[in-house]
């Protein structure tokens, strides 16, 4: 068995009955023949059928040292060799006791970070850039409009076709990861916004694309991204803008404005709440203003009025504190 046919194999059967994305398919192609480029190279052309635990544990320290792969990249290496095997194993190529990913030690996932996300008045500056003297204007202002008043992803919207937009029940429907579908509700300015562009658009049969390229075809979700990188650069914003940036704004405002978490989990199409949860936080603003109104502002007041001839600790200097 050679590693192009388990691979191949792998590919077509157990990725394409799993329904997967074909860009998931292509990273699962792409990091499995990195592997094998590895085991040729490093292995002495090493079969898949003879890998041990200890080679792939020395592939994820080349990962590391020699291609500079973050947390997040080794992991996605790890789990895709697993897969892979756990597949090749039920597909009957393999015995169970020659998987080497069976008992493989856990790698240590990426610390999370809070995301970044843009204030209003940014997004207000991002939303009046478009030119809407132009179709292009148009349709640029509806997909920022629709990417930060929904918070989908964009995919989900370079992907929208036409009868995907329900304009009088103000709700659109989008395909998720997985080929999952939800239908998520539009605000009253994104529906005008969308209104709008598919007028000087013009009619367009149900299932054609809803965003129209320069050329008038499909628009790409590279294009989406490129858009929004572009208008956040001609509104000055100078934090980096996506529309995955968008999709976090989207969520932080909403729990900023008392919306629950189950709601917005179902609003980004998540399916545990945990991935949700990120965003229960707040900003420096926030914990500014929280220590302003904290009581011991008044309460010092107090003290100071009832002994004006004598000095509190924190009102000494600094190094006069430390002497102390």
């Amino acid at each position: 068995m050679t590693w192009n046919y388990w691979i191949t194999l792998y590919i077509r059967t157990h990725c394409t009955a799993r329904g997967l994305a074909s860009s998931s398919i292509a990273a699962y192609d792409v990091a499995l023949r990195q592997f094998w480029s590895y085991a040729r190279f490093r292995l002495d052309d090493r079969p898949p059928d003879r890998i041990a635990v200890r080679d792939v544990l020395e592939y994820v320290q080349h990962l590391r040292d020699e291609r500079h792969n973050g947390p997040s990249a080794v992991n996605r290496h790890v789990v895709i060799l697993k897969s892979f095997y756990r597949a090749i194993v039920a597909m009957g190529h393999l015995e169970a006791s020659a998987n080497p990913m069976v008992g493989f030690p856990s790698i240590k996932g990426a610390p999370k970070k809070l995301p970044v996300v843009l204030s209003t008045d940014e997004v207000e500056q991002l939303l009046a850039k478009p030119d809407t003297d132009t179709v292009l204007g148009l349709r640029d202002r509806a997909i920022l409009s629709l990417l930060y008043g929904t918070g989908i992803r964009a995919t989900e919207c370079a992907s929208l076709r036409v009868s995907d937009v329900d304009f009088e029940g103000m709700m659109v429907t989008v395909t998720g990861k997985g080929g999952h579908q939800r239908t998520v509700p539009l605000n009253e300015r994104v529906v005008a916004a969308l209104d709008i562009y598919a007028g000087a658009r013009g009619a367009a049969l149900p299932t054609a694309p809803f965003f129209r390229s320069r050329r008038s075809r499909a628009m790409s979700r590279g294009a989406v991204y490129e858009r929004v990188r572009t208008l956040a650069a001609r509104a000055g914003i100078r934090k980096t803008v996506s529309p995955h940036r968008l999709r976090h704004t989207f969520a932080t405002h909403l729990v900023k404005a008392g919306v629950g978490l189950v709601t917005i989990r179902d609003l980004l199409g998540h399916r545990l709440i945990t991935s949700t949860q990120i965003y229960l936080h707040v900003t420096a603003h926030d914990l500014r203003e929280a220590a302003d109104r904290h009581p011991i502002g008044r309460l010092l007041g107090i003290v100071e009025h009832l002994l004006p001839d004598v000095k509190l600790p924190m009102q000494y200097s600094p190094n006069l504190r430390r002497r102390s």
